[in-house]
């Protein structure tokens, strides 16, 4: 079930260039961490009960990458809590929406996560991402 907004990703050339922006605001990068599958890093910053990820490509054929290439910098995804990623994941496929991956897999800030293609929510890539137990 989903639960609210988790975060807004947001494609940056340089986390370093972008955090500027954000500091100026008065918003601090909590953690930046690199997700290796995806060939990215992802700086963390909390934004009252969401997070804002900034999503710096680590290379030239990630996703970001591509994505910076045909649109330059800013919003790429929006991101909802979930409370069972696979089943939402599940519930939206036999909906006959398309999911970008068949399974959910490891994302950043040790979460689960799957991608619900634009074509199938209205141009918006949505992620769904699920808290691992600690």
């Amino acid at each position: 079930m989903i639960q609210g907004i988790d975060h807004l990703g947001i494609a940056v050339t340089s986390i370093e260039e972008a955090k500027v922006f954000y500091q100026q605001l008065g918003l601090e990068i909590e953690a930046i961490e690199e997700v290796p599958q995806e060939k990215v890093r992802v700086a963390l910053i909390s934004c009252g009960e969401s997070r804002i990820e900034l999503l710096e490509p680590t290379s030239d054929d990630s996703p970001i990458a591509r994505f910076l290439a045909k649109r330059g910098p800013g919003i790429h995804h929006v991101c909802l809590s979930s409370n069972d990623v696979r089943g939402d994941g599940e519930g939206l496929s036999e909906a006959g929406f398309r999911m970008l991956r068949p399974e959910p897999t490891p994302g950043a800030d040790g979460c689960w996560v799957n991608f619900i293609h634009p074509k199938s929510a209205g141009g918006v890539l949505v992620e769904l991402s699920e808290k691992s137990p600690t």
